[in-house]
């Protein structure tokens, strides 16, 4: 490629010798050998290196719940994995331990796309997520993998805070079939002092998933006592989700428990995420959930026509079944919105480890890293 060709999707090369990334609106300008604040880029040698390719924090299948996706083939399995870093600087971050590291040995396990989409699998995983740490700065290696799964007839799911440029958006979900957007606060003074990032990108983020795509999503907020916990935040933010994304859109509001550099910030107390469901449900929406606490009756799919109750849970396993094979309520026939298999999955809440070498292919080789020259077809 030529040099004067260069892409700038993803980086730029400056005047003055350094790159600039443009991945996320974080704009890193990097001298040679420097990496972003995600850590996993870098400037080597006047190009853009994903250093973390094909590197990963470990593996673990999990309910799918758990992401947490309620609308999303429940019941079923998935394959989570991570890699180090992170392009948030979240005080409250709750795996600070992976997205704060800054230690490749953090990246213990190696394993390349089809190796992972083999195990999933083999499994008997649904789909795969990229979760732990945020994907968008591992989007090579994620849509690599997100190919393979797709040849596997695996699906891909995405948990991320949504913090990405416009044209890294649009490739990086066109390899995904679902998607949970951490939307964190819906102030800019939450977003400016406790992650050093902005609200507008993730609320683009959060209209073109739901307005251009197929990617079925929903929403999570960690609500935070004193921080972004007031009714009038809330109202807002519940507000803006029904105009702008529509009712049928899920929300799970999740409750903060010290961690990182808020450990003196109480943990949430129930009453505040039942407050805040309330309001919710007040502006229209049809699906809201509490989380991080034990609560089956909230932590339920109710039929949005006749109110009769779709799907059970309690904490990560489903308790009920009121879909018939379409995915309609069995008791009206309105169709529940979200993507559903003919019967639910069982996998339950197990947690189950994960060692990746073992689906190689063959003898494992070090992968080598993947440059970051512009984009590239998922499919």
């Amino acid at each position: 490629m030529d040099d004067d060709a260069i892409p700038v999707d993803y980086w730029q090369r400056l005047p003055d010798g350094r790159i600039e990334c443009r991945l996320c609106p974080r704009f890193c300008r990097l001298q040679a050998g420097q990496r972003g604040l995600c850590f996993v880029r870098r400037n080597a040698g006047g190009t853009m290196e994903l250093t973390g390719y094909g590197r990963s924090s470990g593996f673990c299948v999990d309910p799918i719940e758990k992401k947490p996706l309620y609308h999303f083939l429940p019941g079923s399995a998935v394959l989570s994995f991570g890699t180090a870093g992170c392009n948030l600087a979240c005080s409250f971050c709750q795996n600070h331990d992976i997205s704060k590291s800054r230690e490749v040995a953090t990246q213990s396990s190696r394993a390349a796309p089809d190796t992972i989409a083999r195990a999933a699998a083999q499994l008997g995983c649904a789909s795969v997520a990229y979760t732990y740490n945020d994907p968008v700065i591992f989007l090579e290696y994620a849509l690599d993998t997100a190919a393979a799964c797709r040849e596997a007839g695996v699906r891909s799911v995405a948990v991320t805070a949504g913090y990405v440029c416009d044209a890294p958006r649009q490739r990086f979900f066109a390899g995904m079939d679902a998607a949970n957007v951490d939307l964190k606060a819906f102030t800019e003074r939450f977003y400016k002092a406790r992650t050093a990032a902005s609200l507008a990108p993730v609320l683009e983020t959060l209209r073109y998933l739901v307005q251009e795509t197929r990617v079925w999503t929903e929403i999570t907020t960690l609500l935070i006592p004193d921080e972004n916990d007031g009714d009038a935040e809330i109202d807002a933010m519940t507000g803006w989700i029904a105009s702008e994304l529509g009712t049928h859109v899920p929300l799970h509001f999740s409750a903060f428990h010290p961690d990182f550099r808020m450990l003196d910030t109480p943990a949430t107390p129930k009453a505040t995420l039942e407050r805040a469901r309330s309001i919710a449900l007040r502006n229209g929406l049809q699906h809201v959930y509490i989380g991080n606490v034990r609560d089956p009756g909230r932590q339920a799919t109710l039929c949005a026509t006749c109110g009769a109750r779709c799907i059970g849970r309690d904490w990560h396993a489903l308790t009920a079944w009121g879909l018939d094979p379409t995915g309609a309520c069995k008791a009206c026939g309105t169709p529940l919105a979200g993507v559903f298999a003919a019967a639910p999955g069982r996998w339950g809440r197990k947690r189950l480890p994960v060692e990746i070498e073992r689906f190689a292919a063959a003898p494992h080789r070090a992968v080598p890293a993947r440059l970051a020259t512009g984009p590239t077809d998922p499919g």
